[in-house]
């Protein structure tokens, strides 16, 4: 299955958080979508893999993608090297996406910056044709670079080279955060209190939305970094 748009992220809810709006309109819009997991989260201070595995599955219904699959790296402690993007490469390569979307460059859980390392040269090494990777079933794969690798904006406030208008999907995507329920405020919970876990949290996720659509004067959007800049075709498709 090709993907046009592939989101390849640190942990399960990095992207519902951070893309989700914008994986849902794309998919309503006809595109095929899909997530790829670095790890199951398992370091994380709440919840269980078992539980985040559940909560990956019933966002994906929700966000309408083609595919969900993780690749099972150790949370906290994947690196950026060869194992680690040969594993990326190979799945580039099988889904040939156009568009590939990732963590933060920098960030305050240093998984977030490390993973936007490591797909973003995996990205480009994918591209090479004497980089030789096998596919399940041990065939050589078709070299494939993405034509973008972008990347969306988490705690550290970055100002986006462009946003993605969600106005009329941030319920859903609302709806596809909260999926990962073991995460977030729960008075009746006896885990630890993290930062997404306080009542806050959520105030603070939609009025992103808010700030980011009035960059652009709309109502709500997401933000994003690309490295190079994105053209436009024609100066009126910019809004």
């Amino acid at each position: 299955m090709k993907l046009d748009i592939l989101v390849i992220v640190a942990h399960p809810d990095d992207a519902e958080l951070s893309c989700g709006g914008t994986l849902i309109k794309h998919a309503e819009l006809g595109y095929k979508t899909g997530i790829i997991d670095l790890t199951r989260g398992e370091m994380g201070t709440r919840g269980t893999p078992d539980i985040r595995n559940a909560e990956a599955q019933k966002a994906k219904e929700i966000l309408g993608l083609s595919i969900r699959e993780n690749l099972d790296f150790a949370d906290a402690l994947f690196v950026n090297d060869h194992v680690h993007q040969m594993k990326i490469i190979s799945k580039i390569r099988q889904y040939q996406p156009e568009i590939i979307i990732t963590n933060a460059p920098d960030d305050r859980h240093p998984d977030h910056g490390r993973a936007a390392e490591l797909v973003k040269h995996a990205g480009w090494l994918s591209g090479l044709e004497k980089l030789e990777s096998l596919d399940e079933a041990g065939n050589v794969q078709k070299a494939h670079r993405p034509k973008h690798v972008y990347h969306f904006i988490q705690y550290k406030m970055f100002e986006p080279d462009f946003v993605v208008d969600i106005s009329g999907y941030v319920d859903r995507k609302m709806e596809a955060v909260m999926a990962y329920s073991s995460q977030f405020f729960n008075p009746d919970s006896s885990e630890a209190k993290t930062l997404i876990a306080r009542p806050e949290f959520m105030d603070v996720l939609k009025s992103r939305n808010v700030v980011f659509g009035n960059y652009a004067l709309i109502d709500q959007a997401e933000g994003f970094i690309s490295e190079w800049k994105p053209a436009v075709k024609n100066i009126f498709d910019l809004i």
